[in-house]
């Protein structure tokens, strides 16, 4: 075999070719695989933190069960006689999110009472992962045993910050879709303006664009709570329109200024002022405001779907939702046993529920917010079957009825 000195620099050149390529590939796969290492790490951070988020989320969101231990962190005065209470979780954990409109259930050891009560305040502010707020008025001259009043005077005389509150987790079906699209209009009667105070804030930090029209109707200038909160909304956000009405105006508060329109909250100022009937009410106040504007708004033309109200207490249990007549219970005379009492009533319709039959008849059963919201009265219920007047805030266990809200359908046996 003869070797030439070209065939020698062929063969070179394509070894140094073949190496090269060699080292090439070598380097590319050395570069897959610290890629495919560093892609492998990213994947692993980020599954690590969609854990976390699963885990703070599901936190957040579980309600807990019974009463939890809460601080009063800070205690602010808003006006004469309504106060806000600031709540933070005694053990530090994760508050769970709730719905604007909702409430809190209280149990508290008040001395005047003799006895530990249960009440139920709504919710003043948007959901906090670390606070609640509630914001309470306090109601003079209580009467009676353990009467409207009590707890409230209470609350302003008595806690203080750093006191310990037994609080059960946010409920009640009153509540905005922060979620919706639509317009809303929101509408406050005193201290009643809090839980749509709740859905307002919620609607202004989500930075939605839906039209909020707000009415908040006050006495006088010492009942206007949150005026400069309510302002700066109306001032910061062009889709929130801010109407406050004053029914009895002191002779230095400035129409225009202070406040919008010298009178009480009405549908005829709705139909003055909107657009259109063509919106979500959501409604809280004390009763008579409640009825008289629930069916003036029917009157109107605004479906039922439509109109949205919380009930301020068991006065505004029987204005704004008065029972319809359940299958002629009232005329059945129907047997009820309180087994536990050993009693055995008849039920002709004269009381407005099984609360105020059983208190009529000298058998104690625990209440509380007398609105079907706080589960107090719940009773188990051995036999026949119990109806609604109004759409209870609190799920029952199985087989027991809310007492202050429920009538008979039937026969009766209850474990009271």
């Amino acid at each position: 075999m003869i070797w030439s000195p070209l065939g020698g620099l062929i063969v070179l050149g394509v070894l140094t070719q073949l190496g090269l390529i060699t080292v090439e590939n070598i380097r590319r796969v050395r570069t897959r695989r610290q890629q495919s290492a560093l892609d492998l790490q990213l994947l692993e951070t980020q599954l690590g933190i969609m854990r976390d988020l699963r885990r703070m989320r599901a936190e957040r969101q579980l309600p807990w069960n019974g009463f939890r231990k809460f601080q009063v962190t800070r205690k602010v005065i808003e006006c004469r006689d309504i106060c806000s209470f600031y709540l933070t979780p005694h053990d530090r954990k994760p508050l769970p999110d709730f719905l604007p409109g909702q409430y809190l259930t209280f149990r508290l050891d008040v001395p005047a009472a003799g006895k530990s009560i249960v009440r139920c305040y709504s919710l003043s502010d948007s959901s906090r992962p670390d606070e609640y707020r509630v914001t309470i008025k306090r109601i003079s001259d209580p009467k009676g045993v353990a009467p409207c009043g009590v707890a409230s005077s209470f609350f302003h005389e008595q806690v203080e910050e750093g006191d310990i509150l037994d609080v059960k987790a946010p409920s009640g079906n009153f509540f905005l879709d922060p979620t919706g699209a639509g317009g809303v209009v929101l509408v406050g009667g005193g201290i009643g303006v809090t839980p749509v105070l709740s859905m307002l804030n919620r609607l202004v930090e989500q930075r939605v664009n839906r039209e909020v029209w707000f009415f908040y109707g006050v006495r006088s200038r010492s009942d206007h709570a949150m005026k400069d909160h309510l302002e700066a909304i109306a001032r910061d956000n062009p889709n929130v329109r801010l109407h406050v009405c004053v029914s009895e105006p002191d002779p230095d508060y400035r129409l225009g200024h202070d406040y919008h329109y010298a009178g009480r909250v009405s549908v005829d100022l709705f139909k003055e002022i909107l657009p259109s009937s063509n919106f979500d009410f959501y409604i809280c106040g004390p009763g008579p405001m409640m009825h008289s504007i629930t069916e003036a708004l029917k009157k109107w033309g605004v479906p039922d779907g439509k109109i949205h109200f919380e009930t301020f207490g068991p006065s505004s249990v029987k204005k704004v939702a008065p029972a319809a007549p359940v299958e002629d219970a009232a005329k059945a005379n129907l047997s009820i046993q309180f087994k536990k009492s050993c009693k055995t009533v008849r039920w002709t319709g004269e009381q407005s529920n099984l609360l105020e039959l059983a208190e009529a008849n000298g058998i104690s059963i625990p209440s509380g917010c007398r609105a079907g919201s706080c589960g107090t009265c719940q009773i188990a219920i051995f036999s026949g079957d119990v109806d609604y007047l109004e759409k209870s805030g609190f799920e029952t266990e199985p087989g027991t009825r809310l007492t202050c809200i429920g009538v008979p359908k039937s026969d009766l046996v209850v474990d009271a």
